[in-house]
């Protein structure tokens, strides 16, 4: 069994001696292949979906073809068949919306009651007569088959709840293991986050107290360097407003041509109004025209019968009058829709002046701010770079932000001038969102790099820190051996090193040059034996310093007679 047809179309009804009603009917055509003799038989069934009790069947085969092909006058065959009356029915279902239907389908049955036979009937209308192309003779259902067709739809209707409550289920399961997945990474980011900020603020608290130190001695270079700063923010206060002024002279500018092409729009929609009003006049023409052309065609049709063929030519021509009209119909509409599109613009044009204006006084307040913050410099040499820095990056963004407002206005322009090229702006939009998405994803990624990278630094920093920690503990033992051995008299021909907490807790003057050099080489000679790599002692750019004792720390404090010594970071004072 093959389903050729299925639809719902609208059929006028006559029962008896009754007015005619128009119902819809579902027309459903089937193909049946008889297999043991291999013929085909077709089935036509009318169902209505508000009535399941409306059946009525025909089957045809290809016997019953033949004599319904010598009754009606058919040309065609058994196999053409279907296809043509399916295109009957097409053709009735386009029409049907129509005020005046060209294709309709009539039921027709003698009783009241809708029982017994019934005729369907494929008419065409036109002015002259109602053709009947085709005329079935259908059988009302009986009961059994009445039962086997609802059997039918209520096994449809099953089989499509059960396959809509496994679909159900396949989407509940889904949603519910994305939901616990996004659970389960999001307490596992938070744990994260957590962790990060733990060592965060143990990490600030340890350099912030390792800052306090430095910034005492280094506020006095903080006090040379001010005036400098002021210069430099009063040079780079003069640049931005100079940079300011000839963007608001520009913006002034564009606002000035924006408005001479609105002004040119309006033009436009006045001259459009006009031409649409001849096309009405226009309109009003062909329809007196069309009138007359059909006042001519009934004198012509009472004149003479015989001209049956110029009639039909003359109607032809009607209803290329009556195309030509809805297709000056959809120009109009056409062009109504550019008017609104253009008063679109317009308003977009309004709204990117009140945001260029805002911008402008936002900048204006950026100014302010950033003189504030430049004052603020006075105070501490740390906040005063980093506020620097963040000022230049603002104004990069501002002159990104001005560059890009500039290409807007630009676009917006050819947009005013070009309504046909906005197809192609619209592309070219979808390919910058697609690049900026692009480089979203690549910043991204970069941040990510940076992360790790971050990472890996802290974690080297933190196995330097350790391994420094050692090193200055082994030295000092050594130290406190190197003075034990002084005492001693096996060890009186080898240099001694002199103890530097002795040093920086007495606060006298410095070793002798040759006391100098032997403390140098017995560092280099502790070295060796200990297994202590180069390395240890090399400077690294990306490293925490270590405020331990060193080579170029003993040289300092011995060659430094008149100051005192410094405490460092890890021995008391």
């Amino acid at each position: 069994m093959e389903e050729l047809f299925s639809k719902c179309l609208q059929v006028s009804v006559r029962s008896g001696d009754c007015e005619e009603r128009k119902a819809n009917i579902r027309v459903t055509i089937e193909l049946h292949l008889n297999s043991p003799v291999h013929k085909r038989d077709l089935l036509v069934r009318l169902t209505d979906d508000t009535d399941p009790y409306f059946l009525f069947n025909l089957s045809i085969s290809e016997d019953d073809f033949q004599s319904l092909k010598v009754q009606q006058g058919l040309l065609i065959d058994f196999a053409s068949f279907p296809q043509k009356f399916i295109d009957l029915l097409n053709l009735c279902y386009s029409e049907q919306k129509s005020d005046i239907p060209r294709f309709l389908l009539h039921l027709s049955h003698q009783s009241l009651v809708v029982e017994g036979p019934a005729n369907l009937s494929v008419v065409e209308t036109n002015a002259f007569k109602h053709l009947n192309h085709l005329s079935l003779r259908l059988v009302h259902g009986s009961d059994k088959a009445i039962k086997d067709y609802l059997a039918v739809c209520l096994c449809s209707l099953k089989a499509e709840k059960q396959a809509l409550e496994v679909k159900l289920q396949k989407t509940e399961e889904d949603l519910s293991r994305q939901l616990s997945y996004a659970q389960q990474t999001l307490s596992e980011k938070t744990k994260e986050l957590d962790k990060l900020r733990s060592e965060w603020t143990s990490q600030t608290s340890s350099l912030s107290s390792r800052h306090c130190h430095e910034l005492q001695s280094e506020r006095e270079k903080a006090a040379e360097l001010q005036s400098r700063l002021q210069q430099q923010t009063e040079l780079l206060r003069r640049e931005l407003e100079s940079s300011h002024r000839e963007s608001c002279q520009q913006l002034h500018i564009r606002l000035t041509e924006l408005e001479g092409s609105s002004r040119e729009l309006t033009e436009r929609k006045y001259k459009n109004e006009s031409v649409i009003r001849d096309l009405k006049i226009k309109l009003a023409g062909a329809e007196e025209e069309c009138q007359r052309s059909k006042q001519q065609i009934l004198s012509l049709r009472r004149e003479n019968s015989s001209l049956d063929t110029d009639v039909h030519d003359k109607e032809r021509s009607v209803s290329q009058l009556q195309m030509r009209v809805a297709v000056l119909e959809q120009e109009v509409k056409d062009k109504d829709q550019l008017m609104h599109r253009s008063k679109e613009v317009l308003e977009a044009t309004q709204q990117q002046k009140e945001s260029m204006e805002e911008n402008a006084e936002s900048k204006e307040l950026q100014i302010k701010k950033l003189e504030a913050t430049v004052r603020s410099l006075s105070e501490e040499l740390i906040k005063a770079n980093g506020i620097i820095k963040k000022l230049q990056g603002e104004v990069r963004g501002l002159v990104g932000k001005i560059k890009v407002k500039n290409s807007v206005t630009v676009s917006q322009e050819k947009l005013l001038q070009d309504t046909s090229g906005k197809l192609e702006s619209v592309e070219k939009d979808l390919l910058s969102t697609q690049q900026r998405l692009v480089t979203t994803d690549e910043q991204v990624s970069k941040l990510k790099e940076q992360l790790e990278t971050t990472v890996q630094k802290l974690n080297e920093s933190r196995e330097v820190l350790k391994t420094n920690e050692n090193v200055i503990n082994w030295l000092n033992k050594q130290l406190n051996e190197k003075q034990l051995s002084r005492k001693s008299p096996e060890r009186l021909d080898r240099p001694s090193l002199p103890s530097t907490a002795a040093v920086l807790k007495t606060g006298k003057s410095a070793p002798s040059p040759a006391d100098q050099r032997s403390v140098l080489q017995t560092i280099r000679h502790i070295g060796d034996p200990a297994g202590l790599d180069s390395k240890y002692f090399e400077k690294r750019d990306d490293s925490i310093p270590v405020y331990g004792l060193s080579s170029s720390v003993y040289h300092k404090e011995f060659c430094q007679q008149t100051k005192p010594s410094v405490a460092s970071a890890y021995f008391s004072a």
